[in-house]
């Protein structure tokens, strides 16, 4: 009873301060700081010692966070704008109180056997399994790295299960994504090494996750058959798909883009894409480890190197035939000669004004030097080959203009573009910026623009800021990028552009055929990420799109890895990162139909609703045993 009374009047007190705040807080729009809004906080702590709060701590900082958040939506709602201090009181207190109870519940886990012999089986898996990513070079024992952290979710409780899968995701994650810190070279380094943590504990919460649904899922049997464990790979394949769409997609490390290494094992794309790559490989693990927590039918063991074997005889079979010999091309007069410059300009210097005429030079020195114009149909930069935007540097603009028309070839650059618009409270910015790219043609006045369709979260867009105006006040450093919508199919040849990671999006290849496009440029820069395992992983992810969809790539970059891709995968001329080189290659048109270009928007977002309907009906399930004991 006592508590109750003071509940309501600790509610009540709360309330009523933010009900006179959003009468007093000022009209400015965007975030503003109003140092009222911290006099709610203030009048919750006393509250902190009565006995009876203490004991019920949790509760009461739940209560006022609640109530702090529905006060900033009634703000946000009335004014579109947001106080500092109101953020703060509603977030920080919370953020804290949750951060203490999570580093507490991990010194438990310290003490317990269980959950360090978890641990260790775990990080076992996901370490090993960090090395199979190409370029590295452990990719085929990916179809047996995981079998200790199954063998883990098969046999531990659930605490020992979600500290171990959290932790080792977080080694997983880190070896993945360490080259991000790269960018603290050219961006605020506080922001990248918070960026980088957050990013990488983000992303260990799929791991923690599915680890969760594993062990909630274990012992439900309908007829004796364990269901949600047979059909968890599928699970875990919608569970990534979740990673490919939206405004936080980074579909970068799904865990079949494991054999990029070996082109004979990835034939099987072109019927079921990257999805059924992991399907395959967790299903390989799943297997070996329920032989060793059971004990019987060991027969199973062989099931990776059985799955292997398969997709080695139909790898072969199919690079066997005469048209899958490396760039085979059947029709040499309809397929464009394609030069490729790599100046490998680097990142500090490229946005500098002052060193913005040295790296013109440099690239325009490699075209003179490098390129055969004789033979040449089109001349392809990188990603903001042009570090500025184009409408503000004339004089780039004449020099191509005049290359285009003297050799009669075509140019494909990257620039930044902008167009004016008008400002509002709501987005205060006064242009639309793009990240794009531009095709100069003979035949043609002026130029062919194309915009980046898929943005890099946080870095040139913060999410949402659609839905959210307020947030297009946030300012991290990073870009304020608007997107395209379209890829577009280009010229006599049929080719479609993309930029940087728009190339990984399978949708979006898959969309750029179905318009006809034959043939992928692909402009990127990673330099961005120095010396590091990032631009291999980039190509690797590229390459999967090549063979998934029968689709050639030539892929430019600023400082490497570029190369020409043919339709199945096969790779001429890479280049060395941070080196200066042109290379040129007749690249031969998209001649192949495959099933997964057909199939592939069906079976991922398949896959993705797959996903929702396995978690309602383990919940399902799972209530309606709690009845039942009940």
């Amino acid at each position: 009873m006592i508590l109750k009374r003071i509940s309501v009047r600790f509610i009540a007190l709360v309330s009523l301060a933010y009900l006179i705040l959003l009468f007093c807080a000022p009209k400015t729009p965007g975030l503003y700081t109003f140092f009222p809004q911290l006099i709610p906080l203030a009048l919750a702590i006393p509250f902190v010692f009565l006995k009876h709060v203490r004991r019920h701590f949790a509760k009461y900082l739940y209560l006022f966070s609640g109530i702090s958040f529905l006060f900033l939506t009634c703000d946000y709602i009335a004014a579109s704008h947001a106080g500092l201090l109101a953020i703060f009181a509603t977030f920080v207190p919370l953020g804290l109180f949750l951060f203490v109870r999570f580093v507490f519940w991990n010194f438990k886990r310290l003490g317990e056997k269980k959950s360090l012999e978890a641990f260790v089986l775990s990080a076992l898996s996901w370490g090993f399994y960090a090395f199979a990513i190409p370029p590295l070079p452990l990719g085929p024992a990916a179809f047996v790295f995981l079998v200790p952290w199954f063998i883990v979710l098969f046999k531990y409780p659930m605490p020992a299960v979600l500290f171990a899968s959290f932790w080792s995701g977080m080694i997983y994650n880190a070896v993945n994504y360490y080259w991000i810190y790269n960018v603290i070279n050219v961006g605020p380094p506080h922001f990248i090494i918070l960026g980088l943590f957050l990013l990488v504990s983000f992303f260990s919460l799929y791991t923690t996750v599915a680890a969760y649904v594993f062990v909630k899922g274990r012992d439900f049997r309908f007829k004796k058959i364990p269901l949600f464990v047979i059909l968890f790979p599928f699970f875990y394949a919608g569970l990534e798909m979740t990673r490919t769409f939206g405004d936080f997609s980074f579909p970068w490390s799904h865990l079949g883009y494991v054999l990029g290494n070996h082109l004979e094992l990835l034939q099987t794309l072109s019927w079921i894409g990257i999805p059924g790559y992991t399907i395959l490989i967790l299903a390989s693990n799943m297997v070996v480890a329920a032989v060793f927590v059971y004990r019987k039918r060991y027969a199973f063991l062989a099931v990776p190197v059985l799955l292997l074997l398969l997709l080695a005889l139909h790898g072969n079979l199919t690079l066997s035939k005469p048209e899958a010999a490396p760039f085979y091309n059947a029709n040499p007069e309809e397929s464009p000669v394609i030069s490729m410059v790599q100046p490998s300009i680097r990142q500090s210097e490229k946005w500098s004004r002052d060193l913005f005429r040295r790296s013109m030079d440099k690239t325009w020195q490699l075209v003179r030097d490098s390129v055969p114009y004789d033979s040449v149909d089109i001349i392809v930069l990188a990603e903001t080959a042009i570090s500025d935007f184009i409408k503000k540097q004339p004089r780039e603009v004449r020099h191509i203009e005049n290359l285009v028309q003297e050799h009669q070839i075509s140019l494909f650059t990257g620039a930044l573009d902008y167009e004016r618009k008008e400002a509002t409270p709501e987005s205060p910015a006064k242009h639309y910026i793009y990240n794009a790219g531009f095709l100069f043609s003979p035949d043609s006045a002026g130029y062919e623009r194309y915009i980046k369709v898929h943005l890099v979260p946080f870095s040139e867009r913060i999410p949402f800021d659609d839905i959210f105006p307020l947030l297009n006040y946030v300012n991290f450093g990073e870009g304020d990028f608007t997107a395209g919508d379209d890829v577009p199919v280009f010229g006599r040849y049929q080719w479609s552009p993309f930029i940087c990671y728009d190339a990984i999006y399978g949708a979006g290849v898959r969309k750029a055929i179905r318009n006809g496009s034959r043939l992928m440029i692909n402009i990127t820069n990673d330099g961005w990420f120095g010396l590091s395992t990032a631009p291999g992983q980039h190509l690797n992810l590229v390459k999967y799109r090549a063979i998934e969809n029968g689709y050639p790539i030539a892929r430019c970059t600023n400082s490497g890895i570029s190369a020409f891709i043919d339709q199945y995968g096969n790779e001429r001329q890479n280049t060395e990162l941070l080196t200066d080189r042109v290379i040129t290659e007749r690249m031969p048109l998209r001649t192949r139909d495959t099933l997964y270009s057909h199939i592939g928007d069906v079976v991922e977002i398949g896959l993705l609703v797959f996903f929702g309907l396995y978690i309602l009906a383990l919940a399902g399930c799972y209530y309606w045993a709690r009845r039942r004991i009940d």
